[in-house]
């Protein structure tokens, strides 16, 4: 299944540890021992959960910084999931390239969020990124 796969398990173990406000090891070990994978996208999942993770304040900063008139606490925690892996593809994997993370954010929101969810993730990466590169 690959990559797609990946980032999809990985936004399903987000949801999940956001709902249950549960980032530990264990939550991680129970969702591996519940699901399969081959070795690439466990390897994925596993440094995508460790880095946002470890970096989670950092990666809601820059999410806050471009949803003008939304707070991050009070999004749809489906697209905050789907914003966190994009952030960290865009910033921590430069083997991805900047279009495929927010293609794939886009198509993750169409498949389990919404219509109005899929352009607001286009929107605010669209934003992130334009500053990103304005500032480098």
């Amino acid at each position: 299944m690959g990559r797609k796969y990946a980032r999809e398990s990985t936004m399903k173990l987000l949801y999940q540890m956001e709902i249950n406000l549960d980032f530990s090891d264990k939550a991680i070990n129970i969702f591996f021992e519940n699901n399969s994978f081959n070795t690439g996208e466990r390897a994925y999942i596993e440094d995508a959960i460790k880095v946002i993770v470890e970096n989670l304040e950092e990666i809601d900063s820059y999410i806050d910084n471009h949803i003008e008139g939304w707070e991050v606490h009070r999004l749809a925690r489906v697209d905050l999931s789907t914003l966190r892996i994009a952030i960290y593809e865009i910033i921590y994997r430069e083997d991805i390239p900047i279009e495929v993370s927010i293609n794939e954010a886009i198509e993750i929101a169409k498949k389990y969020s919404t219509d109005e969810s899929s352009k607001f993730i286009n929107g605010v990466l669209g934003s992130f990124v334009r500053t990103r590169d304005k500032n480098e």
